[in-house]
This record gives C-alpha cells, sequence and structure tokens, in this order.
C-alpha cells in the first residue's frame, strides 16, 4: 500500500488526491474508522498507481525552477518589452489602464483589475512574440469587459482574429 498523508475534517465522503508533486493525499470524514479508510486506499490502488505514475512522469518533464537571478532577468526583460505593448494596443483600442506590474507569478500570465490595473508575470518572456502579444490585448480586453462572456470574446477576435492559434503558443 502507497504511502499517504490523511486529512480529516467535517467532511461526509472519502476522497483521494494526488499533489503536484506526487503525494497521496487521503481526505476523510473525522469519525470515519482508520481501518475504513485503509480499505478504500487498497480498493483504489489501481488508481493511485496510475495516477502518482502520470504525475511523475509530468514532474520530470517539467523545466527545473528558476533561479531567483533567472527570475529577476525576466522581470527585468518584462518591464522592458510589455510597456510599449501596452502602450500601442491600448491606443489601438481606446482604453486606458490605470497601472502595469510585473510578478513572479506561475498559475496565470495575466490579470487586469477591477480597476483596471494590468498584472503581468514575468513568466511570458519565455513565450513567443505571438502569444505575449495575445496576453496583452486580452488583459486590456478586460478593461472593456470584465469577463469571459461572448461580448469579452467579440472584442478579442476584433483585434486579433488569429487569438485561438496564438493560445496555442501559450505553456506555463
Amino acid at each position: 500500500m502507497e504511502h499517504y498523508e490523511l486529512i480529516r475534517s467535517r467532511r461526509k465522503s472519502l476522497a483521494l488526491e494526488i499533489t503536484p508533486e506526487g503525494c497521496l493525499l487521503v481526505r476523510a470524514p473525522l469519525r470515519l474508522s482508520k481501518a475504513r479508510i485503509e480499505a478504500f486506499v487498497a480498493a483504489h490502488d489501481a488508481w493511485i498507481e496510475k495516477h502518482l505514475d502520470l504525475q511523475r512522469r509530468r514532474a520530470a518533464q517539467r523545466p527545473p525552477a528558476p533561479t531567483a537571478e533567472e527570475v529577476e532577468a525576466l522581470k527585468e526583460q518584462a518591464r522592458r518589452l510589455l510597456p510599449p505593448k501596452v502602450a500601442y494596443w491600448s491606443k489601438k483600442m481606446g482604453v486606458t489602464p490605470t497601472g502595469f506590474q510585473v510578478t513572479a507569478a506561475r498559475k496565470r500570465y495575466g490579470s487586469c483589475s477591477g480597476r483596471n490595473r494590468l498584472c503581468f508575470s514575468c513568466f511570458l518572456m519565455r513565450c513567443p512574440e505571438e502569444a505575449i502579444e495575445l496576453v496583452v490585448v486580452h488583459e486590456l480586453c478586460h478593461i472593456r469587459e470584465k469577463n469571459h462572456g461572448p461580448g469579452f470574446y467579440a472584442l478579442l477576435e476584433q483585434y486579433l482574429p488569429d487569438w485561438r492559434e496564438r493560445k496555442k503558443l501559450l505553456s506555463m
């Protein structure tokens, strides 16, 4: 039986989770017996092995975490390259962001706050030029359309008709 971390909470059911690091988590109700939990884990052994193997293969394909120096270099590159793109597309689209920031976010390449402040991940600099442009235009579209509804995609299509192909170039 695979080693696992047991997390008890006020839930009603048992659940298995494989973390991105390849650890097995078992979530269980507070009063469920250890024997029932172990029987559940044993019954799902094939699923656990399959998904642990999958997660380990994904981890092996991921590039190593960047050093602090590499992150700083990417941030500097973003601070140099993104403002002219934001200015060009802002003028073309007739929108005005209220601010600009570069972070080391890992889960998303860009965001636009409710107050129209743009934020970009420095890791966007690892993407091709067409993908960078897509993220800039995508976030600027959020100044007019705050959600991902039909109006948002119509606006994005208006400025970047090939946005679907460009999206395929993004890789986090």
